[in-house]
């Protein structure tokens, strides 16, 4: 059985895998990290998105074995160790963009991605528009938006804390 070493939310694993194991059934299944949720099976709504080396990938339609090497973050990986959520974290729980909760994890991961990608700002239209793939059945877009662009704001230095940028 081929085995593929990768790190994940900064641990190196090394796991025996059958060639067409998906990273979402490795991440789920071997990993138990069940933070990345499977919703579509098709990459149609992005429940499944990870970090892989840095980018948004969703993990349903990407092969473990395409992974060797690979450095992986899931939503587990975003906290800090003392259990700190991530800014982006901490404003989707501030700013209520959430409601059933299937959706958030590839949607935070999601926008971490996308304010990483605009140090120099984000409009209401281009989170808008950078969500596109993720899908809140819930249609709970408006706080998402709000609480992305309050993230951001912190993840750029422009606010101290989330709190900060309710204000």
């Amino acid at each position: 059985m081929p085995q593929v070493t990768l790190s994940v939310n900064g641990k190196s694993h090394t796991v025996d895998i059958e060639g067409r194991t998906l990273l979402v059934e490795l991440l789920r299944e071997k990993l138990r990290l069940t933070g990345t949720h499977v919703g579509c099976d098709t990459s149609q709504c992005g429940a499944c998105v990870v970090h892989i080396d840095g980018e948004s990938v969703k993990s349903c339609t990407t092969l473990a074995a395409m992974c060797e090497g690979a450095s992986v973050t899931t939503i587990e990986g975003l906290a800090k160790a003392d259990g700190t959520l991530h800014p982006m974290q901490e404003a989707f729980r501030e700013y209520h963009a959430l409601q059933c909760g299937f959706c958030t994890p590839g949607m935070v991961m999601s926008a971490v991605d996308l304010v990483q990608k605009h140090p120099e700002g984000l409009s209401e239209l281009e989170i808008r528009e950078g969500l596109e793939g993720n899908l809140c059945r819930c249609t709970g877009y408006h706080n998402i938006v709000k609480a992305i662009a309050a993230a951001a704001e912190v993840m750029h230095g422009k606010r101290e804390t989330i709190a900060a940028a309710a204000q």
